[in-house]
């Protein structure tokens, strides 16, 4: 085994351990599928630095086929921290077109956690999620 694959076996157990380290966390991706040319992934619960690897696993995953959208529905989202609010920037780089990353449906508290971390001026954030696939990126 070389170094670099023990290392992420060890990763991976680690991700788990901090994913459900209570057996009390739901999983944080709820859904992702594909819509026409959109790819939309349906996040919920807590997102935060426990959960982060899966939800970046999953919009990395979203974003590699280079979809004409990602569509993320926070309409689910109980929680958001600022380590979730990273995986999301980082998510919408892997798209040659960032504004076709696009958030909705985020409830009260997820909507102010962008307001005050200012990425509300920087996301395209729509109502629901049928407003999200049919606006123009």
């Amino acid at each position: 085994m070389t170094p670099l694959r023990a290392l992420g076996q060890f990763e991976d157990r680690r991700e788990a351990e901090l994913s459900d380290s209570d057996g009390l966390r739901k999983d944080p991706v709820l859904g992702v599928e594909q819509q026409g040319d959109a790819c939309v992934v349906k996040l919920g619960g807590e997102l935060d630095l426990y959960n982060a690897p899966q939800v970046r696993r999953a919009l990395t995953d979203a974003c590699a086929d280079s979809p004409a959208r990602v569509v993320v529905d926070l309409s689910e989202v109980d929680f958001i921290d600022s380590t979730a609010l990273g995986v999301l920037i980082e998510a919408r780089t892997r798209l040659d077109n960032r504004r076709a990353f696009l958030l909705a449906a985020p409830g009260l508290e997820t909507q102010r956690a962008l307001e005050i971390s200012g990425l509300d001026r920087h996301f395209t954030v729509h109502e629901s999620v049928s407003e999200a696939l049919f606006a123009k990126v």
